[in-house]
Parts: structure tokens; sequence; C-alpha cells
């Protein structure tokens, strides 16, 4: 019989302190799956491909990973039924937290080694935590209901927008831009994700020019739009580059956390008084393969969350990129759902965003949501303001159960937006 120590069911560790991991993995017929999931469990814990001393019961029993589950995908259940060639499981083990401690590093390192210790080429589809470890993460100051507060936005979608061209622009070109989109009233205006702390643009002197820009757009309009500076940068210069930005003023700031890293993300999010938003930029790196890296739902809903994330940039399917609906559902709800004492973080909407998807966006996700129009307000043929308005009018049209095409014959603005870009 095999070591039944590096068993447990479900029912015994659901209310100790173990961090639950669902793995997806591909085998050949011949390989047996059980000694797979025994060997992940413990060379990602205790040990390692061959017997070592060492090891004593009292150690198994507080530091040795546990298979709680493994599921035949197909549910097979007669031998006679499975056919030849490869085989797909899902794989539950249970990580002792003690082993890793309350940070992101150490816990990746753990529930995502696939090195020689097992052999194991496996995909992280679900991770359940327990209360006791989350409870040492901040999550979001500000969350959906700090950010309505922030805007004096109460019943309706926000609305972002990324200054376009992405790049080459200097501080004072995108001031301009930024001062044409702000007389439209839009929420945020932020960085586009390429644009970081390069020497023809630095970060610092867009805080001031940007800043500027709304303040005379607000003289205007009434309206004060919150710029979202991007800080992305090395180790060794984000904190310095963070420092800039807060003496020029920042309202808020922008990190892609797969390329920074969650825990730089989170040592920044806990130190800093003003929202920070988490773009998911370069997180395909992640989520893509099917035998290896975690779910999208993971790397851009529960792990910005629990950095501290107060705004994300998610994918959607309706975009270029090919995201599938239940995983673009399941990351909103990563960041929205009840998760212990974790404010909700608020979904961004992104890519290929116009008004004549407003209604779709608002259907799947309600209004707690920022929606993020990048071309389809700087490409407006009546200009970036007209494009904000357009966004608006979607939006009001949607909340009163207006067709946009009916409304768009009383507005000129989405009259134009829905001939450039819905069809």
């Amino acid at each position: 019989m095999t070591n039944s120590k590096l068993f447990s069911l479900m029912e015994n560790i659901k209310n100790q302190d173990y961090a639950l991991a669902t793995y997806y993995i591909q085998l050949d017929k011949s390989i047996d799956v059980v000694k797979k999931a025994q060997s992940m469990a413990v060379g990602q814990t205790i040990g390692t491909w061959v017997p070592v001393p060492g090891i004593t019961d009292e150690m198994r029993d507080k530091h040795m990973g546990r298979v709680i589950n493994i599921l035949d995908a197909p549910p097979y259940e007669l031998s006679t039924q499975i056919p030849d060639g490869l085989r797909t499981y899902f794989i539950q083990i249970a990580y002792p937290t003690i082993n890793f401690g309350p940070q992101f590093p150490m816990m990746f390192t753990t529930l995502l080694g696939n090195d020689a210790s097992t052999s194991a080429q496996v995909k992280l589809v679900d991770l359940q935590l327990p209360e006791s470890y989350v409870n040492h993460f901040k999550g979001p100051k500000f969350g959906i209901q700090g950010l309505r507060e922030l805007t004096g936005v109460k019943d309706r979608p926000l609305l972002l927008n990324m200054i376009k061209p992405c790049t080459g622009l200097t501080p004072e070109a995108g001031a301009r831009i930024f001062y044409e989109t702000a007389l439209g009233g839009v929420d945020f205006i932020k960085d586009d994700e390429l644009l970081g702390n390069p020497d023809y643009c630095k970060a610092a002197d867009r805080v001031k020019a940007y800043n500027q820009a709304a303040k005379a757009a607000y003289e205007k309009t009434g309206k004060e739009t919150i710029y979202i500076c991007n800080i992305t940068d090395s180790s060794d210069r984000i904190l310095d580059t963070l420092k800039e930005v807060e003496e020029a003023g920042a309202k808020a700031v922008m990190m892609c956390f797969s390329t920074v890293g969650y825990s730089t993300f989170q040592a920044i999010s806990e130190q800093i008084t003003i929202p920070v938003m988490g773009h998911c930029a370069a997180s395909g790196m992640y989520n893509e393969g099917t035998h290896s890296g975690m779910g999208s739902h993971l790397s851009v809903g529960k792990f910005p969350r629990m950095a501290g994330a107060d705004l994300v940039m998610m994918n959607t399917p309706y975009g270029g990129y090919p995201l599938t609906n239940q995983q673009y559902i399941k990351t909103a709800l990563n960041l929205t759902l009840p998760c212990y004492h974790l404010r909700p973080t608020m979904p961004i909407c992104g890519g290929g965003v116009h008004p004549g998807m407003v209604k779709q966006f608002m259907d799947d996700l309600g209004t707690d949501i920022i929606l993020a129009a990048g071309g389809a307000v700087q490409g407006h043929p009546m200009g970036a303001a007209a494009g904000v308005k357009a966004m608006y009018q979607a939006v009001t049209a949607a909340i009163e159960g207006i067709p946009s095409e009916e409304a768009a014959k009383e507005q000129p603005e989405l009259r134009a937006a829905l001939e450039v870009f819905a069809h």
C-alpha cells in the first residue's frame, strides 16, 4: 500500500493551514498518476526524487504536502474505457503554508517549481488559500468603493482613456492630448503600458505636465480627471521612480504586475496612499500554456488583488485577444467577489472597447467596472472629447434600456462613433 501519510481527505485539511492547489496534467497511459502526484507532494515540500536521510515523522506531519484528489478527465472508472495514448487529469495537492509564508516568491516556487524534483509539467488551474494566510495580505486600499468616493461617481461604470500614441510623445505633447481628452469629462487617463520612464519622457515630468492639463480642463468642465502614471521599472529604479512621481504630485500610479513581480507590486501598494492600478501586460507568459503556468483568473485576478491593486486592467473576449468567455468572467469574479477581508478590486475592461460594446460589458459584469476606451476616444472623427462623450452617451443609453442605435439618433457623438467603430 502507498504511504498513507501522503494522502488526506478534503474534510481533514479544509480548516488547517494548507494551500490547496489544483493542477491540470497530461500523461502517457503507461505512467502511474498516483505516483506522479505523490512525487509532486514530496518533491515540492520536504524531499527529492530519491529517499534522503534526515526526514523525520515530525517533519512529515508538519511540512509534507498531501495528495487530496486525482480526477480523471473524462471520468473513467473502468480500465476497458481507457483509450490508448495520452490521459488527462486534475490533481489536487495541499501544501502547508508554513513552508513558504505569506509572500509571493516562495509561494510560487512551491506551487510551480516544475523542476527535476517532480518532473511534472502541470498548469495551476485553481488555488484555495486559508483565511489565516490571506490575512497577512492587506489588499486594495481603495477598491471599488474607494474609487467611487474618489471620483464622486456612484451609479455608472467609470471611464478610462490611455494616451495614444503609446510611445514617442514628449510630456508637453502628451499634455495637449490629455487636455483635449479631459474636456470630455473622462474619469481617468493613464499612460499606455509601453511608456514607462524613458529619458525622452520622464514619468515625473509627465505628472507635472498632465496635472496642469487636468487643472486647465477642470476649470472649463468642473470635472476632475485623474492621471494614472506608469511607474513600471527595474527593481533597482522603481522606488526612485515612485519617489519622483510622488514629489511631482502623482494622484495614482500603475504597474505591470507580471513584469515588476507581484511582491514588488505589493511592497509599493502597501507604502503609498494613492490608488494603484495593476496592468495585465505580459501576463500571457503565465497563462497561455496549456501544460504550464497558471490560469488567468489567478494571475490577473486573485494575485493582483492580494497584492493591493485597486483597479486591474484585464483582457476580454471582444478585442483582438482570443480569451475565452469563461476565463474573462472568472477573472472578474476573482477581483470582485467577497474574499475574507480583501476589498474588491475594480475590473478594467480593455481591448477593442468602443460605444457599441458598452451594453455588452454592462450585461456581463454590471456597473462596477471601468471601461478603457483608447482608440475609440483618440480616434473619434469629432475629436477626443467627443469620443469621451460618445462613451458616456452609450453608458446612459444602456442604463436607461435604450438601444444605442436609437440613442444615436439624437446624439451626434454617439452616432459618429457607431458608424466608425461598430461596423
